[in-house]
């Protein structure tokens, strides 16, 4: 039997104006977005702040408009991950407590207005050449004493974009601060499959997956976000195994869709969910 109370899936940022019409009812106010958002789905994955903090009137908005039991998840903010705004990332900035602590310390603050709403913050690298850290020890002792300093009340994943650096030294050190590792679905990572065949990819109490795509392919195909324009249906169908897996294990997950997956989101997780309903199914005639 599936346990789909362990299982929430929805998109990564719920504010598309393309999504108008195919996903929001013609003429919807972006106002309403998240009410009608949440009236579909049971989490979603606040992207716009890994460019801004939020004001607390925003966070507000949130609460107000979201059943008790909806769950928001959130990115750090750039200015800590990254380093700045600039194209390339800081290596004099990312993780630097001098530098990035109070980003930090009001990020949470002001996050933490959504009380039982608030999910795990999503803690997303970039890529990082040899510029940046010229060997991955230097990047696993920075995020090690970042991660120590993190306030333990509330829960964290970590993603990172070089696939070289998916050891068991990593996940060792998420693990000593039962911290998830993000199982990603991008143009250079591994598939969560692959994770698995080469480590174990449970660091937390809870898996977190991103379905990102590939940018470059699919903005050559189209700028508009408001149906699927590449057939993922393969890729998901792996993940669905995956996530049935875990849950089998009692594991929750939380599954997220970009828009640069397939084309539209919101159909996205409509497929996974569909493809969910079947294991279920196949389970109850076995």
């Amino acid at each position: 039997m599936l346990n789909f109370d362990l299982i929430r899936i929805g998109t990564s940022s719920f504010s598309e104006k393309d999504w108008v019409g195919p996903f929001y009812p013609e003429g919807t106010n972006t106002s309403d977005f998240i009410k009608l958002y949440s009236q579909r789905y049971t989490t979603v994955e606040i992207d716009s702040t890994y460019y801004a903090i939020p004001g607390q009137r925003t966070i507000d908005n949130w609460v107000s408009k979201t059943p008790d039991d909806f769950l928001f998840t959130a990115k750090f903010p750039r200015s800590i991950v990254h380093g700045g705004d600039g194209p390339q990332p800081d290596p004099k900035v990312i993780l630097n407590p001098d530098k990035t602590y109070p980003d930090r310390d009001r990020f949470l603050e002001v996050m933490s207005g959504l009380g039982p709403r608030l999910g795990p913050y999503v803690i997303q690298f970039p890529y990082f050449n040899k510029k940046v850290f010229p060997s991955k020890y230097e990047f696993f002792d920075r995020l090690n004493a970042f991660l120590d300093d993190l306030p333990i009340n509330y829960r964290y994943a970590v993603e990172i974009r070089n696939k070289w650096w998916l050891t068991e030294e990593f996940t060792l050190i998420l693990r000593r601060y039962n911290v998830a590792l993000v199982l990603v679905d991008q143009a250079w990572m591994p598939h969560g499959d692959e994770v698995m065949r080469k480590l174990d990819p449970v660091t937390s109490d809870f898996v977190y997956i991103r379905l990102l795509g590939d940018r470059k392919e699919i903005e050559a195909i189209t700028e508009n976000w408001d149906k699927e324009v590449i057939d993922r249906g393969d890729r998901l169908e792996r993940w669905v195994k995956l996530i049935a897996k875990f849950t089998a294990q009692e594991i929750p997950t939380l599954t997220y869709a970009n828009n640069h997956y397939a084309g539209h989101a919101p159909s996205t997780v409509d497929r996974l969910q569909k493809l969910l309903q079947d294991i279920a199914e196949a389970y109850k005639t076995d």
